[in-house]
């Protein structure tokens, strides 16, 4: 995940402070050397880390956290105050004009992920009762019209296209056909190209004359690092774009994009990609991004997730199943399912306060919930339905059909069994309910 090797710097550097007591301001200007340290190493932008540095070190050596009784708490306190206000200190939304289409053009350097999160943006819009349209205006790339109709039918949204004709054309009549057709969003694929010139410049300016988009967005790959921030530079000062999208913020990026974006272009990141599905693509909250670079987690963004993934009528289903004391093996499969539709288990643990920042992704062993699945899945019927039927030999036959051990069957069936018995702690004498979870599996002992 981004930032990762920077948030486990900063840790140990806060974790040293924590140790000292009573603090020095020779304590905090060394505090700040690793800083500093850490975030060039991270590939954020000299001039910004150097400007990041005075502005906590001046706000740290004063003497209302030299007297604090937790002085190393209120250096966090500052850093992370800092860290928030360099991504833009409040989450920044597309600006959606009073009267539709909102235009909003997407532009990058070929192969920053630009069509793919054209769509992925669509599907976003989707998800606010927004009728969002794509339009190919690529007609270059070779098969780029073909990928936009692919991503655009996953992401539920239609694709304006007109061929090889003129860019410039496709994206005015794309404009059009939104307007007359109920379309409150139109989203333009333009062209990319392997390096920034003058000729893509050109066409993208001439778009920008022709329909007036209401949001430029770059989209710029977090993987090339300080190369992000010099192509957001370029771009902005040709087309003055009004925010960034950061792709593959899920991978072992240094993070150093995200944070030097805003202080060199003056523009916000406004989403960030975080996964290879159409649903991965989120707004970028500065304040969540701060907490979780200092290892406090993120859990508005846990909720969210659970919101969007989890099906209310199943969980009241599943719930009403545990109070009836009736909940199976398919049950138990449905949840597993539930929990996928969020993102890996280490994505969700990190976003945990108290829990992000202390557990090693190493530690983590997301093949359990595989190796779990594999064994219900050769489960017959019967026996997903009443797991006290599974016998030696049937034990046998399911580890051999799941390709794991008898072992790893005889466990699961004994964590299902404390399952059910916590399940009757929630059913009083007589079958009167008690006071049961909001969740199904709250509360309940680990699988796998």
């Amino acid at each position: 995940m981004a930032f990762e090797g920077l948030s486990d710097k900063l840790s140990k550097i806060f974790k040293n402070l924590k140790n000292h007591g009573k603090l020095s301001e020779k304590d905090v200007k060394d505090a700040m050397r690793e800083v500093r340290m850490a975030l060039l190493e991270a590939d954020v932008s000299y001039k910004v880390v150097k400007d990041f540095v005075a502005k906590v070190s001046e706000r740290a050596v004063g003497s209302e956290v030299m007297n604090s009784l937790t002085p190393a708490q209120q250096v966090i306190d500052i850093v992370h105050d800092e860290l928030r206000k360099l991504m833009g200190n409040t989450t920044q939304k597309i600006d959606f004009p009073s009267k539709p289409p909102c235009v909003i053009m997407m532009c990058g350097l070929q192969g920053a992920g630009k069509t793919t999160h054209a769509a992925k943006l669509a599907k976003y819009f989707r998800g606010l009762n927004r009728r969002p349209l794509l339009a190919a205006c690529d007609i270059y790339r070779p098969a780029a019209i073909e990928q936009l109709k692919i991503v655009g039918e996953a992401a539920g949204a239609k694709v304006f296209e007109m061929g090889q004709t003129n860019p410039v054309t496709i994206a005015g009549e794309s404009v059009k056909y939104a307007r007359d057709n109920g379309y409150d969003v139109v989203i333009l694929d333009t062209a990319g190209r392997l390096h920034i010139d003058e000729q893509l410049m050109d066409e993208l300016k001439n778009i920008v004359a022709e329909v007036s988009p209401n949001e430029i967005l770059l989209t710029v790959d977090s993987m090339t690092g300080q190369d992000a921030v010099n192509v957001a530079q370029a771009f902005n000062e040709a087309l003055e774009i009004t925010g960034v999208v950061l792709t593959k913020l899920d991978g072992d990026t240094r993070g150093g994009a995200a944070l030097s974006v805003l202080a060199v272009t003056g523009k916000p990141v406004k989403f960030a990609g975080v996964g290879e599905k159409i649903d991965d693509l989120e707004p970028f909250h500065p304040d969540r991004m701060a907490d979780r670079i200092l290892g406090m987690g993120d859990v508005l963004s846990l909720i969210e997730k659970a919101k969007t993934a989890v099906d209310e009528e199943e969980q009241l289903r599943l719930a009403k199943k545990m109070q009836e004391n009736k909940f199976d093996m398919n049950d138990l499969l449905a949840q597993f399912q539930q929990i996928e539709k969020m993102g890996s288990i280490s994505s969700l643990i990190k976003m945990i306060p108290g829990v992000a920042g202390k557990i090693n992704e190493e530690d983590i062993d997301e093949s359990k919930m595989v190796h779990t699945k594999a064994i219900i899945y050769s489960m017959t019927k019967k026996e997903r339905e009443k797991p006290s039927l599974i016998d030696a030999k049937r034990k046998r036959r399911i580890a051999a059909g799941s390709g794991t051990k008898v072992e790893d069957v005889n466990a699961l069936l004994k964590q299902f069994d404390m399952m059910q018995k916590m399940m009757k702690q929630f059913t009083g004498k007589n079958g009167k309910k008690k006071r049961f979870p909001r969740f199904p599996m709250q509360g309940m002992p680990p699988i796998g």
